[in-house]
C-alpha cells in the first residue's frame, strides 16, 4: 500500500436522523443503532469497511460533542484524539473545513475520503477498490471526486450526478451538474438518458485543494479557520472551535463548493448502496417473509398481514394480524403504527410531537 500513510478518512456521524424516529432519538441517533438487525451498528459497519484499506490511526469520527461517548463506546479500536466533536450542527461545509485544516497541519500530504456514518454497502470489497482507485487519481491531479451510484430505478429521494459520457481515464468522468431530489417524472427522464448517477455523498480528494477551494468559494468560512487554525492539534483546538463554529454558515459541501467548483469528477460505482435514509429504505434492504413483511426482531409473530415493516426490541413480543404495507416500530416508550407510503411525514409528526409533548419523546 505505497503512499497509504497519507490516506486518511473522515466518518461523518452528527446526524440526528429524525425520519428513523422513534428508532433514532436525539440523544441516539440512528448511526449508533443496528437497523438492519445485522449484529453491528451502522458506524461500526462504515468503520470496519475502511479499516479494511486505511490504517486506524488515520481514521477521524467527526461528531456532535454529545455523541462522543457513544462513539469511544461503539469503535474502541479508534484512538480517542481521532474522535472529534463540534460544538454545534452547521451541516457538512464546516465539518470538512475543521477535518481538513486539522489535517493540514498533521501532514501536508494527507489525502482525504469524507463519508457518512449511516449508509449501507453491501460489497465492500467492490468499494474498497473504487475507493483507492480514487486516491489514486486525486493524488495525480488536482481533482475532486466523488462517487456516482449507478441508479436501479427512478428515485426521489437522492441528488443525482449528471456527467460527461467520456472518461478523463480509466472509468473517471467529469462531473456536469448536481441535481437536487427531483419529482417522479424528471426522475424517470434521468434514468432514461444514462447521463445520471446518485450522489453517494462520498467524496475524495487532497486537503490542501480541498483547502484551496474553500478560499475561493467559501472565504469567510476559509477566513475563520485560518484565524484558529494554529490551535488545531493542541490543548486549545476545543477553544477554537468555540469560536469558529458560531460564525460559519450552515452549508452543505455540495452547495458551498462542489456545485461551483470546475475540477469535479465521478467514479461510477455499484457496491449494493443505500444512504438508508427512511424506514422504506430499511424495508428494500431486509429479507422478507412469503408475504413480503420485513421483520426485525425475534419475537414478532405475523398472521394474514402483508408487505409491513416491522422493528420491534428481541425480547419484546410483537403480534400482527391484518395490516398490509405499515410501518410497525416499537420501542421502550413510543410505539409507531404508519403506512409505508407516508413515511415523508415521519419528520412532520415528529414536529408535532415535539410541539405536544416537548422532548421527551424525542
Amino acid at each position: 500500500m505505497g503512499g497509504s500513510k497519507h490516506h486518511y478518512v473522515a466518518i461523518m456521524a452528527g446526524g440526528i436522523g429524525s425520519r428513523f424516529w422513534p428508532m433514532s432519538r436525539t440523544n441516539y441517533p440512528k448511526q449508533f443503532l443496528d437497523i438492519l438487525n445485522t449484529g453491528k451498528t451502522l458506524i461500526q459497519s462504515t468503520y470496519d469497511r475502511f479499516a479494511a484499506f486505511i490504517p486506524k490511526e488515520n481514521i477521524f469520527v467527526v461528531t456532535s460533542n454529545e455523541y462522543i461517548n457513544i462513539v469511544k463506546h461503539q469503535l474502541p479500536e479508534l484512538p480517542l484524539q481521532n474522535i472529534l466533536g463540534e460544538p454545534s450542527r452547521k451541516n457538512t461545509a464546516p465539518c470538512i473545513a475543521y477535518i481538513s485544516f486539522k489535517l493540514q497541519q498533521l501532514d501536508p500530504q494527507a489525502s482525504l475520503i469524507v463519508a457518512p456514518s449511516d449508509h449501507l454497502i453491501l460489497d465492500p470489497v467492490a468499494f474498497n477498490k473504487v475507493c483507492l482507485e480514487a486516491l489514486s487519481f486525486v493524488n495525480k491531479h488536482n481533482a475532486f471526486i466523488t462517487l456516482g451510484i449507478k441508479p436501479t430505478y427512478p428515485n426521489t429521494g437522492y441528488g443525482y450526478i449528471q456527467y460527461e459520457q467520456h472518461a478523463v481515464t480509466d472509468n473517471v468522468y467529469k462531473v456536469k451538474t448536481f441535481t437536487e431530489k427531483p419529482e417522479l417524472e424528471l426522475a424517470k427522464t434521468f434514468l432514461a438518458s444514462g447521463e445520471f448517477l446518485w450522489n453517494a455523498g462520498i467524496f475524495v480528494w487532497q486537503v490542501k485543494n480541498i483547502i484551496s477551494a474553500f478560499e475561493k468559494y467559501l472565504p469567510e468560512m476559509y477566513d475563520v479557520f485560518v484565524a484558529e487554525k494554529d490551535k488545531f492539534n493542541t490543548t486549545e483546538e476545543i477553544a477554537a472551535l468555540n469560536n469558529i463554529y458560531p460564525l460559519c454558515t450552515n452549508i452543505s459541501i455540495d452547495h458551498g463548493i462542489m456545485e461551483k467548483a470546475q475540477n469535479v469528477y465521478l467514479i461510477p460505482s455499484s457496491f449494493g448502496w443505500s444512504d438508508l435514509g427512511t424506514w422504506n429504505s430499511a424495508y428494500e434492504n431486509l429479507e422478507k417473509d412469503y408475504l413480503g413483511n420485513a421483520v426485525a426482531g425475534d419475537q414478532v409473530m405475523v398472521f394474514d398481514a402483508h408487505n409491513n415493516m416491522v422493528h420491534a426490541k428481541n425480547d419484546r413480543l410483537v403480534l400482527l394480524q391484518g395490516l398490509e404495507g405499515y410501518i410497525v416500530v416499537d420501542t421502550k416508550d413510543v410505539l409507531l403504527i404508519c403506512k409505508k407510503d407516508k413515511e415523508q411525514e415521519i419528520k412532520e409528526y415528529v414536529a408535532e410531537v415535539k410541539r405536544n409533548k416537548g422532548d421527551k419523546f424525542l
